[in-house]
């Protein structure tokens, strides 16, 4: 959180021995996986730990953006976001509209927009304030040795877990059709019609952070310049929107879809309930015929299981690089309760709402679905619900200046 955010000293030291063990996994899984899955798989493990490095350097993140922006209306991460989505249309939508791309067949994320997406998305705007982090921060934080981060990613797998219990009693409630841009408009009219809504989300935070600030906040400047900056970070927001939207297309091209991180927990949450003894397999969730495979297969052939462990690594390494793995075990009661609650909320709302900030918001309004932006609106409205119960938790003076790596 704001240890990745601050200034990286002027000097540092050679990467400590936790970079080396990353970068030695990150080897040893790229061949295992080439040899006991396929070439695809072990290229997406590589890409996984691409992210993480990207969103760990470019401190990438999505709720201390929006909570700076909700307390202090500075949006230079909402304005970076933006930034993202528009290069992932432009990407996206010519091969989702023909269905392939470099000769492999290729979807979006579109789903229903319903009572599922408001609740869920809503609830998960209120764990990422209580627990610190999104789905992506969760990951590249725990990775980057912040140990609070690894708790809220415990109770995101069992909050994940235990919705696929009610999930399909959910899927019932009142829902529309699931809306492609894509297919409704072509590919020129989304793009026209997804920039639109891109720009005014930019001018508006440019006006409110004038409004408020008289001027908008300059960039971060860092004591690395050329190389020993790429390699070290910390990196410009831009640089980070840039590299997150290039691998998300990536992420499309090899495996089919867009980047997910969320449907992993859920399956890492039911692999542990099924070692107690918990049959989860006579539950809705668990009865497709994707979901049961995944179940019965390792966790080395799901996908999105294999990216995680990447972005878990590739973080693990950027902080190694940066001079900044240093993990503390000391956290406070009201925070490590946070974490708790905060991550229980983020595993539930993600899978009512068919994902979280990366594959509902990000993959979703990439996709041209619209519940990628209903997904936005409802969970901004979850975020500033959980500002005002940060307090409680961290104290009025734990609210950071400006926190955007979670």
């Amino acid at each position: 959180m704001s240890a990745v955010s601050s200034a990286i000293p002027k000097t540092v030291g050679p990467m400590n021995p936790a970079g080396w063990l990353a970068l030695a996994l990150l080897v040893v899984g790229t061949l295992y996986l080439g040899q006991a899955i396929d070439l695809t798989q072990a290229t997406l493990f590589l890409v996984g730990g691409a992210l993480g490095v990207v969103l760990y350097h470019a401190a990438f993140g999505f709720t201390g953006a929006w909570r700076v922006f909700i307390t202090e209306r500075r949006g230079q991460g909402l304005r970076a976001q933006m930034v993202m989505l528009a290069l992932a249309v432009v990407l996206f939508f010519p091969v989702l509209h023909t269905g392939s791309a470099f000769g492999n067949e290729v979807s979006g994320f579109v789903f229903p927009i319903g009572v599922s997406v408001v609740v869920g998305s809503f609830l998960f705007g209120i764990g990422m304030q209580l627990g610190g982090g999104c789905a992506s921060g969760t990951l590249f934080t725990a990775g980057g040795g912040n140990v609070r981060m690894v708790v809220t990613l415990i109770g995101f797998i069992l909050g994940s877990v235990i919705a696929t219990h009610h999930v399909d009693w959910w899927f019932q409630q009142p829902a529309f059709e699931a809306v492609s841009v894509v297919e409704g408009l072509g590919v020129a009219g989304g793009i026209a019609l997804s920039f639109a809504l891109f720009a005014t989300i930019y001018g508006l935070t440019v006006l409110l952070e004038r409004r408020r600030h008289g001027s908008l906040e300059a960039p971060k400047t860092s004591a690395n310049q050329g190389w020993r900056r790429f390699l070290r970070g910390p990196w410009p927001l831009i640089w980070g929107a840039v590299a997150l939207a290039v691998l998300n297309f990536i992420t499309l091209v090899l495996a089919g879809r867009p980047w997910g991180v969320t449907a992993a927990f859920a399956l890492w949450g039911a692999k542990f309930f099924e070692l107690i003894n918990i049959d989860v397999t006579q539950w809705a969730y668990w009865q497709s015929e994707a979901n049961a495979a995944a179940l019965q297969t390792s966790v080395f052939a799901d996908i999105t299981s294999v990216m995680n462990f990447g972005i878990v690594l590739g973080a693990l390494l950027a902080a190694a690089l940066a001079g900044r793995f240093a993990p503390s075990l000391r956290i406070p009661f009201r925070p490590l309760m946070a974490a708790v609650i905060g991550g229980l909320l983020l595993g539930y709302g993600a899978r009512l709402a068919f994902g979280c900030n990366i594959g509902a918001y990000f993959g979703g309004i990439a996709s041209g679905s619209l519940h990628g932006w209903v997904w936005l609106v409802f969970a901004f409205l979850g975020n500033m619900a959980g500002v005002k119960l940060r307090p409680f938790f961290f104290g009025e003076r734990a609210e950071p200046r400006q926190a955007p790596s979670c």
